[in-house]
């Protein structure tokens, strides 16, 4: 089956007569995809996500997931390592893997005239990958590398510390990546079995983009996916919010201290949810005009830089923001964010504030479509999302259609001061 979406022009994104369709495959043996066709250059772009992730890890088994996906490459079927690479290369196919909290991620770009064995050669990684020994214990020593650097690193201590007191006992509540411990206890046998975990039909997302057509991709996604487990391990349940307002200082040996705050957030699928994306862009957003970039760094010089955002993850939703300042000025910039906090629930947006954020959010998406990589990418994580089709065109219109009632009635839902907690890693002074 193939639904059409004839999406309207996107504006600087491609040409100016230009339309997007993008299409909803159904391969013969059942798997749906997004597709959209562009054949002016001939080479594709595919994204395949699998929902579950690194949540779906026992305490134990902390970045198993994480592991078997960074050996992926390391060999399938009658190719060790090296001949994985040398096959890969000489289609000059690119091919990547992520392990991400909620889902384990495949990139792959291809020409059109290697189109054919391009897929069999990732297919082989998918569904026969060898996991041997020898580069098991090569990928885990660069990990373990890894997580050594990270001990290190003041950012990432605030943010797992943050996530340790948010979710606890959640897999929500401890990195992905695992610990030192866990990684080094971690056997081939551990790999396999999550190798079969994460990676099944019953949760796969699909979207691509380029040269190739709606039945040329069907006859792709079966050749590619339909040998893999039909059902992989059971997701998590929602986790909790364990983390009430306040300050946690880890002492940490460095001139400047590294901060990490947040709060509960709203989920996706929320009515007010646009509302918020707005709100959010105001108070701390990616430009030089967002509140606490004005507050925190142009008017006071506390920091080089802050930020907040709103993260939707499958379990939990939240506002989280970051900044780092020198340890003399933590205290009054973690001041400051409150107070800027509060102040928009009583002093709400202006008008000129509130249409300024609408155009610079408008204008700035369709930028976003600037390729068949990042198209095919922003297809997979529509549909994680639950969204439709047509949002590419609809979401615009969301945005405009916020009004003032509805900023105020969500700052006032969604902004809470008192309920705002900060890690602080460094040596602070007056905290």
């Amino acid at each position: 089956m193939i639904r059409t979406v004839l999406l309207a022009m996107l504006a600087l994104a491609i040409p100016a007569h230009a339309e997007i369709s993008i299409q909803e495959v159904t391969s013969p043996g059942g798997i749906r995809a997004w597709l959209v066709e562009d054949h002016n250059i001939p080479f594709a772009a595919l994204e395949i996500q699998f929902k579950g992730g690194t949540s779906l890890e026992a305490p134990d088994k902390r970045g198993v997931v994480n592991l078997m996906t960074a050996t992926l490459e390391e060999g399938a079927s009658d190719l060790d390592s090296k001949g994985f690479a040398e096959a890969r290369d000489a289609l000059a196919a690119s091919f990547s893997f992520d392990a991400g909290t909620d889902s384990v991620g495949v990139s792959a770009k291809f020409l059109t005239e290697n189109r054919d064995q391009a897929i069999d050669l990732l297919r082989e990684a998918l569904v026969n990958p060898r996991f041997d020994q020898d580069a098991v214990t090569r990928v885990r020593e660069q990990v373990l590398s890894n997580l050594r650097s990270n001990e290190k690193d003041p950012g990432t201590i605030a943010s797992e510390k943050f996530d340790a007191l948010a979710f606890g006992d959640h897999p929500y509540g401890s990195s992905g990546d695992g610990t030192i411990p866990t990684v080094m206890a971690l056997t081939r046998d551990d790999v396999v079995a999550a190798h079969k975990a994460a990676l099944a039909r019953d949760r796969v997302f699909v979207a691509a983009s380029g040269d190739i057509t709606a039945a040329e991709l069907g006859a792709l996604l079966d050749r590619l996916l339909g040998n893999l487990p039909a059902t992989g391990a059971p997701l998590p349940g929602p986790a909790p919010w364990l983390l009430p307002a306040g300050v946690t200082v880890v002492d940490f040996p460095t001139p400047q201290s590294s901060v990490f705050f947040g709060q509960k957030g709203i989920p996706r699928d929320d009515p007010d949810f646009f509302p918020a994306f707005i709100l959010n862009e105001v108070i701390g957003g990616g430009r030089f005009t967002a509140r606490l970039m004005t507050e925190v760094r142009e008017k006071r010089g506390l920091t080089y830089g802050i930020g907040t955002y709103l993260v939707n993850m499958d379990q939990a939703d939240m506002i989280l923001g970051q900044f780092s300042a020198s340890n003399d000025k933590v205290a009054e910039a973690i001041k400051v964010v409150q107070a800027e906090w509060g102040r928009i629930v009583s002093d709400g947006v202006a008008p000129e504030e509130l249409e300024a954020t609408k155009t610079y959010l408008t204008g700035s998406y369709p930028l976003r479509f600037d390729g068949n990589g990042p198209i095919a990418s922003i297809l997979v994580g529509m549909q994680m999302d639950g969204l439709p089709m047509d949002y590419v065109t609809t979401r615009n219109a969301k945005i405009e259609a916020v009004t003032m009632d509805d900023i105020r009635r969500v700052a006032a839902r969604l902004f809470k001061p008192e309920a705002l907690h900060f890690v602080v890693v460094g040596q602070p002074q007056g905290m």
